[in-house]
């Protein structure tokens, strides 16, 4: 068989294969949202201060973004499914190591191997997909996907704070197991050898300059909301992230068999799909850095209650975006993913007059709304990205598209909580670091100036899709 759309056997086990690769995500998104609860506990039982904890978060969502390109380009160069099986084995591997309390070493070194797993799963996944789905069903499939990620969303920090409340913390790891185990099961039985294999060259060069870009980026970022982005330090470690991506650049044009084809960019419908996704995510994660503050700080909320609100946003879009992917197979996704950018637009714009005395009906709607942008967006987009490149390249287009997220959600975090404070000290008349006690008006503030500014990503994102609909209707 050429093609796993043609294969009767693949076809009959297909929703037992988004099944397999559906539980690793939701696995995978679950671990990055499930440990920030623990950090506390964690700092307390490992006798480390807080900011060195709080790296059992960074160093996953480094390794991740730093390896999500050279997993891609193995799932083309010896097959997808493969890398996303040893993905699934080491990530189990990671989560039993990491819930031992023993060392701060040892967590850490463990959560590197669970990276390394989920970087492989990430960046095969949506590559799968494409290839086990006929064209017509790919949508829906690629929509679950998306609610797959946001059932991890969803999970996480309810789940952390009930397994937390009965057992030692280990346990946020040890749930993986199981589940892990039963995932490789079922791989195994459903899972079809992989007929696309390139056995191209590994760029090391490559893939070199981009791991020390994304490594010094991230680090620099992390330290700088600690110490200040104009901190030496920083600034070396972006200088470093300057010149390395300088390299990587040159690399790419240079090499016969690059880590990551350049002309893939000239792409059109790849390239605005991809940028468009990457706003929206940082968008998203706008909100995240935000609404603790707002709900709990701001208006008094218990953090239980927050929770339940919060949850609003995922629930909303695991119903919504298979339901858009289904519409996007029968009427084409380019209209689609525009409808749920401008959806996301006025979540924004009403996330930037939200008040002291708004209605909680009305912050339910508003975080409602995002969802339902979110789904109608998320699954017809993710559709352009996949089916826009040639078979060979699904493996890279799904990297590409993972690290995006990733990439979204890391300059999200720090670019709302920067644009946050700035905005908070020009009210106060002094430099501001935090939520201040009896002044929830300069937080109110500062936060109607983020949602500004998220809603000029949306704009762009908007701009953007727009114009590649007017670019695709004059081709035709």
């Amino acid at each position: 068989m050429q093609n796993y759309v043609d294969d009767p056997v693949v076809q009959k086990h297909r929703w037992w294969i988004i099944t397999a690769v559906g539980m690793f995500t939701i696995m995978s998104t679950l671990d990055a949202s499930i440990v920030n609860i623990a950090l506390p506990v964690m700092s307390r039982d490992l006798h480390i201060p807080m900011n060195q904890a709080e790296w059992v978060v960074s160093i996953y969502l480094i390794v991740i973004c730093a390896l999500l390109l050279l997993m891609g380009k193995l799932g083309d160069t010896i097959g997808k499914i493969r890398v996303f099986r040893i993905g699934t084995v080491l990530f189990t591997i990671g989560s039993l190591f990491a819930g031992f309390n023993h060392s701060f070493m040892l967590l850490l070194a463990a959560r590197f191997v669970q990276a390394l797993g989920a970087s492989m799963t990430m960046a095969t996944n949506n590559g799968i997909i494409t290839e086990v789905f006929p064209f017509k069903e790919r949508g829906k499939a690629l929509g679950l996907i998306g609610s797959f990620v946001a059932v991890g969303s969803i999970a996480g920090p309810g789940l952390g704070g009930l397994i937390l409340g009965a057992l030692p913390w280990g346990y946020i790891f040890w749930i993986n197991v199981p589940i892990g185990v039963a995932t490789i099961i079922i791989g195994q039985v459903v899972l079809p050898k992989d007929i696309r294999q390139t056995h191209a060259r590994i760029d090391w060069l490559g893939f070199g300059s981009f791991f020390v870009t994304i490594v010094a980026l991230f680090v620099g970022i992390f330290i700088g909301q600690v110490t200040g982005f104009a901190a030496p330090l920083v600034l070396a470690l972006f200088a470093v992230a300057v010149v390395a991506l300088g390299l990587f650049l040159v690399t790419e044009r240079g090499v016969a068999e690059p880590l990551v084809s350049l002309s893939l960019f000239k792409n059109f419908e790849f390239s605005i799909s991809l940028l468009a996704g990457f706003m929206i995510f940082i968008t998203n994660f706008f909100f995240n850095v935000i609404a603790p503050f707002y709900l709990e700080n701001a208006r008094g909320l218990g953090a239980t209650k927050a929770g339940y609100l919060l949850m609003v946003f995922p629930i909303v879009q695991v119903v919504v975006a298979p339901l858009a992917g289904s519409l996007s197979d029968k009427i084409g996704p380019y209209k689609i993913t525009l409808v749920g950018l401008i959806l996301i637009l006025f979540n924004q714009l009403g996330y930037a007059v939200l008040g002291l005395s708004t209605p909680w009906a009305v912050v339910a709607l508003l975080i409602g709304l995002v969802g339902l942008g979110n789904g109608v967006f998320q699954s017809p987009n993710n559709t352009i990205v996949m089916s826009s490149v040639a078979p060979s390249e699904l493996g890279i287009a799904g990297g590409l598209n993972a690290l995006a997220r990733n990439l979204g959600m890391v300059v999200g975090i720090s670019t709302a909580t920067t644009v946050l404070f700035s905005a908070m000290s020009a009210h106060a008349g002094k430099k501001v670091t935090t939520y201040v006690a009896g002044r929830p008006d300069l937080f109110i503030g500062g936060m109607h100036v983020v949602f500004l500014v998220a809603a000029g990503f949306c704009v762009v994102s908007i701009l953007l899709t727009a114009t590649r609909m007017i670019a695709m209707r004059k081709a035709h």
